[in-house]
């Protein structure tokens, strides 16, 4: 056994664990936090996509051991004070979910496209999310979402507003194309 001790979501956690363990399984099972969905344990879906030290990762390819000092924020340490981020907002009023398995995944994903690309394009959220797999919405309003949250448009009070931005009105040209 290890000892390892880690900030998860603002929380700090000591723990015995086997060097073997996987990041998402000390997540899931050992601090029970089981919005990270293990979709795949070979890294190729994203649904357990978490960051590490400000750096986006697949939980299923890290070891706890490797996360031991760091810091990670999974999907449940985004919101703040039970208020959603423009991003889980847009995710929800664009309808990008379907089942919601992946969406945990596509949420950290687009999380770090919008730290490092605040006002990308369709195809750089295409790019930026290509490691993460979706069965069931056929990914446009998973796009649309995350472009609606570049463009400020799931912020309290704009939405309602009707308030658009160019990437918005870009997105009602490509549903209507």
């Amino acid at each position: 056994m290890t000892h390892i001790k880690v900030n998860v979501d603002g929380t700090t956690y000591e723990d015995d664990v086997e060097p073997r363990l996987l990041l998402a399984h000390h997540l899931r099972d050992r601090l029970g936090l089981t919005g990270t969905p293990i979709g795949c344990d070979t890294s190729n879906c994203g649904a357990c996509t978490v960051d590490l030290d400000g750096a986006t990762v697949k939980s299923c390819s890290v070891l706890a051991v490797q996360a031991d000092g760091g810091e990670v924020t999974t999907i449940q340490g985004l919101a703040r004070d039970g208020e959603w981020t423009a991003l889980q907002r847009a995710f929800h009023e664009r309808h990008g979910l379907q089942c919601g398995y992946c969406t945990p995944g596509m949420i950290m994903a687009a999380r770090d496209l919008l730290r490092e690309n605040p006002h990308p394009t369709s195809d750089e959220v295409r790019q930026a999310l290509e490691g993460n797999l979706c069965r069931c919405t056929g990914y446009q309003n998973i796009v649309r979402a995350v472009l609606a949250a570049a463009d400020g448009e799931n912020s309290p009070g704009r939405a309602e507003a009707g308030q658009g931005a160019a990437s918005g009105q870009q997105v009602t040209e490509e549903a209507t194309a």
